[in-house]
C-alpha cells in the first residue's frame, strides 16, 4: 500500500512539475511592441478608423502605452504623432493586423492619413 501511494506522489508531482514549466515558458517570451507614425490628413476619415481599431484593438488584446502626447527629438524631423501598442506576443500582434476586422478599417486609415507603423519583439523577460 505505501508503494502505491509513493508512486501515486510521484505521479501528481511530475504533473505538477511539467505545468509550472509549462507555465514558466509562458511566461518567458517576449513581448510585441507596435510603433505608428501618424499625420492626420482628413479628420474625419481618420476619426472613423480610430474609432473602430479602439474598439476592436482591445478585444484581440492590443493595449495602448503611448498615443499621442509630447516628444523629444534626438535626431531627424518632429513626428505628427506616436502611437505605441504593447501585445502579448509578436503572433498576436501579426494576427491581428492580418485580420479581417482590421483591413476593413484600413481604407479610411489611408485616407484620412499618412501612417507607417512597425511591429517590433522586445527583449525576453529576465
Amino acid at each position: 500500500m505505501k508503494v502505491q501511494h509513493a508512486i501515486t506522489l510521484a505521479i501528481i508531482s511530475c504533473a505538477a512539475g511539467a505545468a509550472l514549466v509549462q507555465s514558466l515558458h509562458a511566461q518567458t517570451k517576449p513581448h510585441a511592441y507596435v510603433i505608428a507614425e501618424t499625420e492626420v490628413t482628413d479628420p474625419a476619415s481618420f476619426g472613423k478608423y480610430a474609432q473602430g481599431t479602439g474598439v476592436i484593438l482591445p478585444q484581440a488584446g492590443g493595449r495602448f502605452t503611448v498615443n499621442g502626447g509630447r516628444t523629444f527629438v534626438i535626431n531627424g524631423t518632429t513626428p505628427k504623432r506616436i502611437a505605441v501598442i504593447e501585445w502579448e506576443t509578436f503572433e498576436r500582434a501579426q494576427a491581428f493586423y492580418e485580420s479581417e476586422a482590421y483591413k476593413k478599417l484600413t481604407p479610411d486609415r489611408d485616407k484620412g492619413s499618412n501612417f507607417r507603423a512597425f511591429v517590433v519583439e522586445g527583449l525576453p523577460p529576465k
